[in-house]
């Protein structure tokens, strides 16, 4: 990518042809880097990084039936993988049943399909909870399917305080980005808080947000979009956390982030070190952390799936690795690595395994796990790192400026900006200023075939008679008296986490859940941007 002037970044940025001692002119490591595991944490958020152990290797699965879901988790276990990533269907993510007409020809699509506490005792069904560490991508409902696999892991004998795992909770990107919301935005927010006070004193492993850049990045984001975008988002998280009676050091520790990894690897790497630099400083110079923990920005990253293409999808396999590898010299504590068939549907078997025989190949092949930071001191490392941060910067004030977080996206900002990211960028692609392997340069005159999986369609109608016997032997007034306790508490200040583990323990459906809760703080509905 480059204009009359020279090369740009991603975030558009400049990106010069040579970097020498004059791009450092005034730099003080002491202050921009200080040691590995030490404030402001540029270096990396733990001392020893990687040269100990590699990070959590994850696998993002879930498709179909909880049965199939689970059988492909034990695979992942049986080749290596150290944590689960679960991947949830659309209705589950939106808090509807799979019986509902709303569900209807979405069912099992996109991610596995749970329902109720049943589903979740098969999708989990002969793992250690106590040994794995499991990640929910689930957001609006992430209350509902934490207590779900809570109660599933106390029926193993595994109590609460030795959990391990993030669900994502992020709700307030989903307004900018993915649209998976349910009520509105400070609504959320206190249900968000919940979740926070609730872990704290129930589930003090667990990592009760994961405050994503991934889907804003995925929209088009730049990498100064992605970062300071989430680091709004998660300030108006712990402000919402503070307001509700918490101490800043109380639930901090436990804020995870993620982030996309894309193929410009310098950039990421950069991205990676301000964004851990900057949040450090938010902590403790705006909300006065005292703990260490509360300033470590720990992240998890996934490989862009924006950059994957379905022509010649094999190349995605050289992409992944450069994403991968940029995650880790970034200093990612998690990684998952996509498929490289994901641009054509869900993954095979055979395409799960080789992305993660990808990192496996990066923590034990190759030399970068043997120091920590290895690109601190760059000329352009550094350079990139303090330009993108002054630009995040600069960015999170806009935000602050509106109001914050939640008053900006009620203006539509971070929404409008992200958009015209992306034309930008498919305007570069489409005229042949951004090349693209495989789509814009070096093309085939024909693709050759791909057998893709497929999602049996019958799926849909063995979820509803799940549902069906689930309703038929359940005690139906111990489900609507712990629903009417779980409303009682959305309508005044209690945590409404414990009726509504109390209900799902009765077994009421995560739909029925939500709609409870829907009756007592509606739903959102966007404003127009244009």
């Amino acid at each position: 990518m480059a204009d009359s002037t020279g090369a740009r970044s991603e975030s558009d940025l400049p990106i010069e042809p040579v970097y020498d001692a004059s791009a450092l002119a005034g730099f003080d490591p002491e202050t921009k880097l200080g040691a590995p595991g030490r404030y402001p944490f540029t270096r990396g958020v733990y001392p020893s990084m990687y040269t100990g152990r590699p990070w959590t290797m994850r696998q993002y699965a879930g498709f179909g039936t909880a049965k199939e879901s689970n059988q492909r988790y034990h695979q992942l276990v049986q080749a290596g993988t150290g944590g689960l990533s679960v991947a949830f269907d659309l209705p589950t993510q939106m808090g509807y049943d799979s019986d509902e007409p709303i569900a209807h020809g979405e069912v099992g699509k996109v991610g596995v399909a749970i329902d109720s506490l049943d589903d979740m005792r098969t999708l989990f069904d002969g793992l250690p909870l106590d040994k794995i560490s499991t990640s929910m991508t689930i957001n609006a409902p992430g209350s509902t399917l934490l207590l779900l696999y809570q109660l599933v892991a106390e029926e193993q004998g595994v109590p609460g305080d030795q959990l391990t795992g993030t669900i994502q909770n992020d709700v307030l990107k989903e307004y900018i980005a993915r649209g998976t919301y349910i009520y509105p935005p400070r609504e959320s927010l206190r249900l968000i808080a919940d979740v926070f006070a609730y872990c704290h004193k129930e589930m003090p492993r667990w990592n009760t947000i994961s405050i994503s850049g991934y889907h804003m990045a995925e929209a088009g984001a730049t990498p100064v979009q992605e970062i300071a975008f989430t680091l709004a988002n998660a300030m108006e998280y712990v402000r919402a956390a503070q307001a509700a009676g918490l101490a800043v050091d109380d639930f901090a520790p436990r804020l995870s982030f993620f982030f996309v990894a894309r193929t410009t690897l310098l950039e990421e790497v950069a991205k990676f070190r301000a964004a851990r630099r900057i949040w450090a400083r938010i902590m403790k110079e705006q909300f006065g952390a005292q703990n260490p923990k509360s300033m470590m920005l720990r992240f998890h990253t996934q490989t862009a799936g924006v950059q994957l293409t379905a022509q010649q999808p094999e190349v995605n396999l050289v992409r992944v690795a450069l994403q991968g590898l940029g995650a880790v010299l970034g200093g990612t504590q998690s990684l998952h690595t996509n498929s490289f068939d994901e641009a054509i549907a869900l993954p095979t078997e055979k395409a799960a395994r080789l992305a993660l025989r990808t990192q496996q190949v990066i923590a034990y092949e190759t030399d970068v796990t043997k120091t920590v930071d290895p690109f601190a001191g760059s000329y352009v490392v550094e350079s990139m790192t303090d330009e993108i941060e002054q630009a995040a910067l600069a960015l999170i004030q806009a935000v602050e400026d509106k109001g914050g977080a939640v008053a900006a996206i009620e203006q539509g900002f971070q929404k409008s900006e992200i958009e015209r990211s992306a034309y930008r960028v498919q305007l570069e692609i489409d005229n042949g200023e951004r090349t693209v392997v495989g789509v814009n340069k070096y093309t085939l005159d024909q693709e050759e075939r791909y057998e893709p999986l497929r999602v049996d369609p019958t799926i849909e109608a063995d979820q509803r008679a799940r549902l069906e016997a689930l309703r038929a032997d359940r005690d139906d007034d111990a489900v609507k008296a712990a629903l009417t306790r779980l409303q009682e508490a959305a309508r005044g200040s209690d945590n409404v986490l414990y009726p509504m583990k109390e209900a799902l323990a009765a077994r009421a459906t995560g739909g029925e859940v939500a709609h409870a809760l829907r009756e007592v703080w509606g739903v959102y509905q966007p404003r127009e941007t244009f």
